[in-house]
């Protein structure tokens, strides 16, 4: 679907990455802005959006945990994923000059994705976290604060008549963030283009059985693209009693991984398969086309 029609959630404001890659992943669609990750689920879950499009991991700051757990906890089904090139830029308000400013806010990823710049850029000024990029200029043109600067979009500098006092002042151009398209059904998986499958599985007696896991999909020629690890909400400790030394105490864990392959080839049907006798709890999130577009360092949205 090229997105006509289509509304699509996000997290954030409008001129917020997350809107950038909602229409990047669907063109022409109805951009749906939410102020929490959770809200933009829940979006798609009561029929008020028919997508959400949300981050799970940057090149610079790694996975985006929160959605990795949420993905866990509700029930949608990832249907595609789109990679976005991540420009940060200085904005102020139209006369402020650099020297004037005493604070920048941010999103915390985006704050430490241009420390190094804003060191070199003679900046002495406090840092301050806040829930996205976009929000922070909105935030600093509604309060006409003009000893403050937000690190964002050049496209938040023109919906919040801002000024760029600095483009492009991430440390490194390398920096991506990769976001998931979620809906309420899955995509029928298909092999006549690159497909990607993301699962999450858990097992009773510990990490062990990660060996196994992770032999069924070597012994197919199946390559990983990620796994994670995250602390088992529902079972967060196991306790191994030993009668001579005492119960020694282990973090159980929830892991998600990323190959590439579709559920419609065997081979991917087959490790799953021998995936589920190791372990207690299986889940297929999604099978889904590979972002395949070409990539080079942004030069802004």
């Amino acid at each position: 679907m090229h997105g006509s029609q289509l509304r699509v959630a996000y997290q954030g404001v409008p001129g917020a990455y997350s809107e950038a890659a909602a229409g990047k992943a669907y063109p022409n669609c109805e951009a749906i802005p939410c102020d929490q990750f959770e809200v933009a689920f829940q979006a798609v879950e009561l029929w008020i959006a028919d997508r959400a499009v949300l981050p799970v991991e940057n090149s610079l700051g790694g996975s985006i945990h929160r959605n990795y757990d949420l993905l866990l906890r509700h029930r949608l089904h990832i249907v595609g994923e789109v990679q976005l090139p991540v420009h940060h830029c200085l904005l102020a308000l139209p006369g402020v000059r650099k020297e004037y400013l005493t604070r920048v806010i941010s999103h915390p990823q985006a704050l430490s994705q241009c420390e190094h710049t804003l060191t070199k850029l003679g900046l002495n000024v406090a840092r301050e976290a806040v829930d996205d990029t976009a929000g922070a200029a909105e935030y600093i043109a509604a309060n006409d604060l003009r000893d403050t600067a937000a690190i964002a979009s050049a496209r938040a500098a023109e919906l919040y008549g801002m000024q760029v006092l600095e483009d492009g002042i991430q440390d490194d151009s390398s920096n991506v963030t990769r976001f998931v398209m979620l809906a309420r059904e899955p995509i029928i998986p298909r092999t006549d283009r690159p497909f990607k499958t993301s699962i999450v599985f858990a097992h009773d007696k510990g990490t062990s059985v990660l060996f196994k896991v992770l032999s069924a999909f070597a012994f197919r020629n199946i390559s990983l693209t990620k796994i994670e690890s995250r602390p088992h909400r529902n079972r967060p400790i196991r306790l191994v009693d030993d009668a001579n030394v005492g119960t020694a105490k282990h973090f159980e864990y929830m892991f998600y991984i990323d190959f590439e392959a579709s559920m419609a080839e065997v081979r991917a049907q087959n490790a799953l398969a021998e995936v589920q006798e190791f372990t207690s709890f299986l889940r297929v999130l999604g099978s889904y086309p590979m972002d395949m577009t070409p990539w080079s360092p942004s030069r802004g949205e």
